[in-house]
């Protein structure tokens, strides 16, 4: 059985990564990536792991920050999403951000050259073919029509969604820097940066305020009938939903002074705009939290408003594109299986994770556990200490137990936070030197012991699992001969 190859439908971060952890267990692996054959109304490429909004992979703190744990978590895991991710990092403070081009073309020319991996392109309709016995469905959240029909048909459950939008990117040549400043907040460096790795757009009070009147009265997307209703994800709504709810929500959001000092006044501004390199060169800077759904002529003339950004040339405008994922409480068990049809794995945004970084992760699981499948062996979960396992936990079963506490019905996309993983049994009352902590060291000496308890179950579990799948394989090898 292991000749017959695993079928991965989709080639984003999760499916690409999946694809990649079942060919390094010495399995066949079919990647379907149906573009260019079938473009997408956020894709810009045909290429594998291609990232269509931020460029930004999120905190890589492993300490104190639950995405940087999880970061930790799937480099002990061969994860070739971080790999490519480290390979091509650029300056970002604490963040681990990519050039997105480099970082696409990394993956894809590791598993087109991979000797267990062939990629097809063409669009999978309806379900994969039934004598697919073994599936990853990694189609992320714009999952064509027609499977998203057919996925439909088979559960029984009426389809979910919420809108995504994408922030524009501008040419570094058209900011003017006497009046804009490269600072990281609090002069952090991150993974590949100096301290001063973002560009920041000052705001007096007067040019906030006619900002936010811009961005309220600008001519926006009407949404369509059956659209109406679908709501946003909040870790990234467009700016203007957020003035919509208030006009200091900006402030004390993306646009949040705090670490930063203007050198023309040597004083904090009244709130900031702050760009983030968007590829090697540095030619281009994307506008941190500006996903928008304002209309691209309205684009130009409200974020020209953005002092620094008047002569500003965008390479790319905002957007806004309908995701769709399912009920994975309900649906999927424990191993992301389709309880309708467990030849059928799911993995990605589809499953109802939120980020580059949870839909890689997912897609990291998935592949593993069709891998063992394929083996004969059983794969049990990451420690639900873990940020990996919290992450599957919630998915395939813990919103169901909130639920039933709390009273609420909904399933919505989730990002990695420590509340997903279970509360240590004593709460840290000193530090290591002994001190009394109090608020927020306290709050962050909890986060490392859970970021340190987690790691080292992570590596149990990875040690544990490694030798399942060696003697797994030697099983089939001695069967073989």
């Amino acid at each position: 059985m292991t000749s017959h190859p695993i079928h991965v439908v989709g080639g984003g971060l999760a499916g690409s990564e999946a694809a990649w952890q079942i060919a390094e267990r010495g399995l066949p692996v079919v990647l379907h990536e149906m573009r260019p054959v079938r473009t997408t109304e956020a894709h810009k490429t045909d290429g594998l792991a291609e990232l269509v909004c931020s460029n930004s992979f999120r905190s890589d703190d492993w300490e104190t920050n639950a995405v940087g744990l999880l970061h930790a978590e799937m480099r002990r895991a061969n994860s070739l999403i971080l790999a490519a991710g480290d390979r091509h990092k650029l300056p970002a403070g604490g963040a681990l951000a990519v050039d997105r081009d480099a970082f696409s073309a990394e993956v894809t020319a590791r598993l087109t050259s991979h000797p267990r991996v062939t990629i097809a392109r063409g669009e999978i309709e309806g379900l994969p073919p039934e004598d697919w016995d073994n599936v990853v469905v990694a189609t992320g959240p714009l999952t064509s029509p027609a499977l998203s029909s057919a996925v439909r048909a088979l559960t029984g459950e009426a389809e979910l969604a919420f809108f995504d939008a994408i922030a524009p990117v501008v040419h570094i040549e058209t900011v003017d820097e006497t009046i804009a400043w490269r600072q990281s907040r609090y002069d952090k460096a991150g993974p590949a940066g100096t301290g001063a790795d973002y560009i920041n757009c000052p705001f007096s009070k007067d040019e906030y305020e006619a900002f936010i009147d811009a961005l309220l009265a600008g001519d926006k997307t009407v949404f369509k009938q059956w659209e109406a209703d679908t709501p946003y994800f909040n870790g990234c709504l467009p700016a203007e939903v957020m003035a919509e709810r208030g006009r200091e929500t900006l402030r004390f959001g993306p646009m949040k002074p705090v670490g930063l000092t203007d050198p023309r006044t040597g004083r904090r501004p009244y709130a900031v705009v702050q760009l983030r390199q968007d590829n090697a060169l540095g030619t281009l800077w994307n506008i941190v939290g500006f996903q928008t759904k304002l209309k691209h002529a309205e684009q130009v003339r409200v974020f020209r408003m953005i002092p620094g950004l008047g002569q500003a040339e965008f390479a790319r405008l905002g957007g806004l594109h309908r995701n769709t994922f399912l009920n994975s409480p309900k649906l999927l068990d424990t191993e992301l299986r389709l309880k309708a049809q467990p030849r059928l794995r799911f993995a990605g945004q589809i499953t109802g994770v939120e980020g580059y970084v949870e839909s890689a992760a997912i897609g990291l699981l998935a592949g593993r556990f069709a891998a063992a499948e394929r083996l004969g062996a059983t794969l049990a979960p990451p420690p639900a200490t873990t940020a990996l396992g919290a992450l599957l936990a919630h998915i395939t079963g813990g919103h169901l137990l909130e639920a039933e506490a709390s009273g609420a019905s909904s399933f919505q996309p989730m990002n990695i936070n420590y509340g997903l993983l279970p509360p240590l049994e004593t709460a840290p009352a000193a530090g290591s030197d002994g001190r009394k902590l109090k608020g927020k060291e306290r709050g962050a000496e909890k986060k490392r012991i859970m970021s340190r308890r987690a790691l080292a179950d992570f590596d149990g579990w990875i040690e544990t699992t490694g030798r399942a799948e060696a003697a797994s394989r030697a099983v089939g090898a001695d069967a073989a001969s």
